[in-house]
């Protein structure tokens, strides 16, 4: 647990205690650099594990397997096989499982919702990952059964919310993290496409307002261009986590994984924050 003290709009003086998350000798959370986290993003188990292999020579923090873009979604069996493989070569880099939803820019896939939720529920019986990423936009009852069963294996839970058009108001992206700690989320996260520096602004705002509120950890990030700022220096407002290319980019304006260690430790030795 990490406490932060702030001054609110009465002049009150007000602690705050946030969540740490640990992940096998890693604090997400903790108020200081964000992990970076890089995507599996190959269509075929080879791709993914080649992929895997060439990612971890560059030492990131997280690995985030994009199941949506793996050809053999279909077959859960494949699917926890094939997991399982990736947490061998990835030895105590936590993996962070997630089906990006194709109305939140994911790719399409044959499934249906409920068959997505029992691979969701599948993998979280086989252990063979150590966090979940699910849309807040699906069913209620999807999400809380997820939380549910993720919560009974050990698995943390993120919960989502990406907006690949625009960038919405103050009000409602923060509700949008206020939403996911509502629905017992390990962490929530935001990430929404900026049309001018106006909306890199609002962001930076909502997380740190986030930071200095919520009691868990948030990830928020812009995305294109003008995002990529926030992928460099979002963890100075309170974004617990980056992203960064391994190989292959999830997402427009994401900063390769060299380019975003040196931005960081650049950062870390300005702020002071070793």
């Amino acid at each position: 647990m990490s406490s932060i003290i702030f001054i609110n709009e009465r002049g009150l003086i007000i602690i705050k205690t946030t969540k740490q998350i640990e992940l096998t000798g890693r604090r997400l959370g903790d108020g200081k650099r964000p992990l970076i986290c890089t995507p599996l993003v190959g269509k075929t188990r080879e791709a993914i594990l080649y992929e895997t292999e060439k990612i971890l020579a560059k030492q990131p923090d997280l690995l985030e397997w994009r199941v949506d873009f793996f050809e053999g979604i279909a077959d859960t069996c494949t699917v926890i096989d094939l997991a399982k493989s990736i947490k061998h070569i990835a030895k105590d880099t936590p993996l962070i499982f997630t089906r990006r939803s194709f109305k939140e820019g994911g790719e399409q896939i044959s499934l249906s919702e409920s068959q997505v939720v029992r691979l969701y529920s599948a993998i979280c019986e086989s252990g063979n990952v150590d966090i979940i990423d699910y849309e807040l936009m699906n069913v209620k009852e999807d999400v809380n059964h997820l939380r549910n069963i993720s919560k009974k294996h050990g698995i943390k839970m993120i919960m989502s919310y990406h907006n690949f058009n625009c960038t919405p108001k103050v009000d409602a992206l923060s509700e949008k993290l206020i939403e996911a700690e509502r629905m017992q989320a390990d962490i929530a996260k935001i990430a929404v496409m900026p049309n001018h520096l106006e909306d890199v602004l609002t962001l930076l705002h909502v997380t740190l307002d986030a930071k200095q509120k919520m009691k868990i950890p948030v990830i928020t990030m812009s995305m294109g261009a003008y995002g990529s700022l926030t992928r460099m220096f979002g963890g100075i407002f309170g974004s617990a986590v980056t992203f960064a290319v391994g190989e292959n980019s999830s997402a427009p304006g994401q900063v390769p994984i060299e380019d975003m260690k040196t931005v960081l430790a650049i950062l870390q030795r300005v702020t002071g924050e070793e």
